[in-house]
């Protein structure tokens, strides 16, 4: 035990301690930075997966309500925005009108209106 003693007393008292301290700090810093990255990376990923689900769920609620696209639009955008928000996750409101505006477009429940080139003329 006292050898294991003066060994310690040595390594602190000469600097080795504080040597090996840094040498392994060099090689751990980075590792735990990339591990930072990929999590933040990941929770952003699961976040605009949130954000698209979201969406869709708001978009295909409304499509049976009696109102006008602006109407169910701000709608949408007002509820996902809530949703966001009560889950934790701050978004832009462009993102949110983005997100809703693509889940309009996806959707199969929504109509789509193809304009010909003969109503743009007549119109």
């Amino acid at each position: 035990m006292k050898i294991l003693n003066d060994i310690v007393d040595w390594s602190i008292s000469s600097g080795a301690l504080v040597a090996a301290i840094l040498f392994a700090w060099r090689y751990v810093k980075p590792w735990l930075d990339s591990k930072v990255a990929a999590n933040q990376a990941h929770r952003s990923n699961m976040m605009w997966q949130l954000l698209d689900t979201v969406a869709e769920t708001a978009v295909n609620s409304l499509v049976s309500q009696n109102m006008t696209g602006n109407e169910k639009f701000s709608t949408a955008v007002n509820n996902v925005q809530q949703t966001m928000l009560n889950a934790g996750a701050k978004v832009k409101r462009t993102d949110v009108e983005t997100a809703v505006q693509a889940a309009y477009e996806k959707s199969e429940l929504t109509p789509t209106v193809e304009i010909n080139k003969e109503d743009k003329e007549n119109g």
